[in-house]
């Protein structure tokens, strides 16, 4: 087993705690020159979070793959594919069910966008959502090179499956080709625990590029709106996921809990569950006992398809800018939320703010007023970064619950 730096969470919660510090204080501050605010934010804040990011993101597609591939590649039972996939999209796609449900409960009870004026002007430019045809035929890549660049990555799982398969068929033929596939993954592994490392530096960068840029201001604005969602995050993500857990496998929660603060800090600092993928992989299936088998397909198609968060966030925002525009919906246009919500997260890019895009599409729907997204946007970076923790947890427990299910949870380390 790869050993991972030791003391991590300790240090990224401390790199956190500087970076907000500092960002808060060369936000506030008067007496300091603007060149030298200038410089640190440039070229310390921003130039430090991108390359830590893109880092992360260098090595999505290659451990998705070489680990989908030496996983599948492996099994001597094919029915067991079926079986990881069926429950795993049928897990993601209700608990996006529960947590648009959950929000749409929470808004209408106390009412965020009651009494609500605003002076924010609309964004200049609204984002465009992506159809469902468009959604599905992405998944049947013309070109997988370029979907793997362009970090597709419901395709490169797909391509994944299919080149697992043939491997696995063929590997009589090519004198047991899967194991360079091992050993290449094991080289990914080592390469995510490298990049780990520099995690304390890479998240008091993110942190401070958010606060000197942003300050503490925006919560004035839409301030039930962002409690109540912060709300119904922490609801979903402690209580939900803990049902769940329980129902399907009794493991300990705590324990659970514990194991993934690491990963939760690391999605909130980079806000996308793409670029905490390779940190999701290396947690479940070293710290969590879930066999790289299952953990390999489960966690890349959750980066992808589970957005319980950004699922929470829409029907939060639908409640809060009807109310707002005096707008009551029924109750059948509130089961429409759920639906939509449930559809278009399988389509939401795994990347930071990719739910204003799907907003869209839900706002559209009910002829609600787009220019009303100026007030989500004014708010939405922190809300994200708590999002995307949300998101990966999920990812995580759908991991041992699946893993549980087929028997390959190894307890000893969930345990240990």
């Amino acid at each position: 087993m790869i050993d991972a730096p030791k003391n991590l969470t300790r240090n990224i919660l401390l790199g956190m705690l500087v970076g907000f510090v500092l960002g808060a204080i060369l936000y506030y501050s008067n007496f300091l020159p603007l060149r030298l605010k200038e410089f640190i934010e440039i070229y310390v804040f921003n130039l430090g979070s991108s390359i830590f990011v893109n880092l992360l993101k260098l090595l999505i597609v290659p451990l998705v793959f070489f680990s989908l591939v030496s996983g599948i590649s492996s099994l001597t039972n094919m029915t067991s594919l079926g079986n990881i996939t069926l429950k795993t999209v049928s897990l993601y796609l209700s608990t996006t069910a529960i947590a648009v449900t959950l929000s749409l409960i929470i808004g209408s009870i106390f009412k965020p966008g009651s009494g609500y004026s605003s002076n924010i002007s609309p964004p200049d430019k609204l984002p465009q959502g992506q159809g469902i045809y468009e959604t599905i035929l992405d998944i049947f890549p013309s070109n997988i090179i370029e979907a793997m660049a362009n970090n597709q990555m419901l395709a490169v799982v797909f391509f994944s499956i299919l080149f697992g398969l043939a491997l696995n068929k063929t590997n009589h033929l090519t004198n047991n080709f899967s194991e360079s596939f091992e050993k290449l993954n094991t080289v990914f592994m080592q390469l995510v625990i490298m990049i780990i490392s520099f995690a304390p530096i890479g998240v008091f960068c993110l942190i401070g590029k958010f606060v000197i840029a942003d300050g503490l201001d925006i919560f004035q604005e839409a301030f039930k709106y962002v409690t109540l969602l912060i709300l119904v995050l922490f609801i979903h993500a402690f209580v939900t996921y803990s049902l769940i857990l329980k129902m399907f496998t009794n493991l300990s929660l705590f324990t659970f809990f514990k194991k993934m603060r690491e990963v939760a800090i690391f999605a909130f600092s980079t806000s996308s569950s793409a670029a905490t993928i390779p940190v999701t992989l290396k947690t479940v299936q070293d710290n969590l006992g879930v066999n790289k088998n299952v953990a390999s397909f489960v966690i890349p198609v959750g980066a992808t398809i589970n957005m319980d968060g950004t699922a929470i966030m829409q029907g939060m925002a639908t409640i809060f800018i009807a109310q707002m525009s005096g707008i009551d919906l029924s109750l059948i246009q509130y089961v429409q939320v759920v639906i939509l919500a449930v559809v278009t997260s399988i389509g939401t890019a795994a990347v930071p703010s990719a739910g204003t895009i799907t907003l869209v599409i839900i706002l559209q729907q009910f002829g609600l007023p787009l220019e009303a997204i100026g007030i989500i946007l004014a708010v939405d970076r922190i809300l994200d970064m708590l999002r995307t923790s949300v998101n990966v947890t999920g990812d995580a427990a759908v991991a041992c619950i699946v893993a549980n299910s087929e028997g390959l949870l190894d307890k000893n380390i969930y345990n240990k």
